[in-house]
């Protein structure tokens, strides 16, 4: 018989998103659960990975990352933020934005440490503090507009305080943060010895005319932040898992000792293409930008003659609607039924809350064809 040992994580089971795209498959219905597009990438990019490929650039990568492509990092940096960041000593491509995340949890919280997160929170951040032995700490944002309470972070601070981890554009409610926000933080981290880990995965998708505001912007904040993108998220490649973490040399001298024994490397050819592509086609953030407004626009208007109540998103590719006029069941409940019956499948967005706050939210994704959301919304404005 196997031993029987006692889990670490023993309140986590399979993530949301692996359950509902499964049952999405299962019924035949269109997934906008799941953040991923139903559309590639651009043909120059995977033109030039199959070019590395067959040049044969096809063994292991540094463990850093090759250095074309951190320093294409640092010219977008400079060039988006203004802030300069060395290619050898802090820049890290990771296996995706997960790993990042999980790679600065791991080198830094110790058991007895705190970590705060903001909830609704994605649900790697709270598995990887416990895996680490530290605890989680959450702070709400306000809903519906899903804003964070500096009072109420002031008050969870305490000496065991190590980490705060923050997320903009948000994950899962679209909410950005602006330069106020970043201010707060920075009065509230000073003098301190907490760090920061900033997950900025959807940094080019940002609506309205609103900036994103990175924490490279802010020199106090990026001296003590591990800030982490996405290339998956941006180049509408997410199975790549590719990306990428900045940190002031200090900090990321401890990342590279997590990550170079979590996953040593990336995959090589992937990085070499990624670092041709952002030398040709600087221009790519600005067209994604409006690429995905628009069909945030498109999306939002499809759906505007339903009983859906449709929640502010000014980021992401996540649109969230409250459902109080249609159904007064569990958010999970009607998530389900709505896949099976309706053909469409969501996100609940109770299970981003640790005790399961249910607001009666949905989280559709949007980073479809047209014709995929049409077909979605016709569904939906029938309920």
């Amino acid at each position: 018989m196997p031993p029987e040992l006692p889990s670490k994580l023993p309140r986590v089971g399979t993530t949301i998103f692996t359950v509902m795209s499964k049952l999405a498959a299962e019924c035949g219905a269109i997934n906008l659960s799941q953040g991923f597009p139903d559309y590639s990438g651009p043909k120059e990019l995977i033109d030039a990975v199959a070019r590395h490929m067959r040049d044969g650039d096809n063994q292991y990568a540094p463990m850093a990352g090759v250095l074309p492509l951190r320093e294409a990092i640092a010219e977008k940096v400079a060039m988006l933020y203004g802030a300069s960041y060395d290619a050898d000593r802090e820049i890290t491509i990771t296996a995706g934005a997960t790993q990042a995340i999980f790679s600065a949890i791991a080198c830094m919280v110790r058991p007895g440490d705190e970590v705060i997160v903001f909830e609704p929170d994605y649900d790697s951040y709270v598995p990887g503090i416990l895996l680490n032995g530290g605890t989680p700490i959450a702070a709400r944002l306000s809903f519906p507009g899903y804003r964070p309470n500096w009072g109420e972070v002031r008050r969870l601070i305490t000496p065991r305080t190590r980490m705060i981890m923050i997320n903009s554009p948000h994950n899962p409610t679209g909410s950005v943060w602006d330069e106020a926000d970043l201010r707060q933080l920075e009065h509230l981290v000073r003098d301190t010895n907490i760090v920061v880990v900033s997950d900025e995965v959807y940094e080019h998708m940002v609506y309205d005319g609103m900036r994103h505001e990175s924490l490279a912007r802010y020199p106090a904040l990026a001296e003590r932040s591990f800030i982490v993108s996405s290339f998956g998220k941006t180049y509408h490649v997410t199975g790549w898992k590719i990306a990428y973490c900045l940190a002031p040399r200090e900090l990321t001298a401890e990342f590279r000792k997590a990550h170079q024994f979590i996953t040593f490397c990336i995959n090589t050819p992937c990085q070499l293409g990624i670092a041709d592509f952002m030398r040709v086609r600087p221009d790519w953030y600005g067209e994604l930008t409006s690429f995905y407004e628009q069909k945030r626009d498109f999306f939002r208007a499809a759906l505007a003659a339903s009983r859906f109540e449709l929640l502010p998103c000014c980021g992401t590719y996540f649109q969230s609607v409250r459902y109080h006029a249609i159904s007064n069941e569990p958010d999970r409940q009607l998530a389900e039924r709505l896949t099976r019956e309706t053909g469409v499948a969501s996100i609940p967005v109770s299970v981003f809350y640790a005790d399961g706050e249910d607001n009666k939210v949905l989280r559709f994704c949007f980073a479809k064809h047209e014709d995929t959301l049409k077909r979605a919304a016709e569904r939906l404005s029938k309920l």
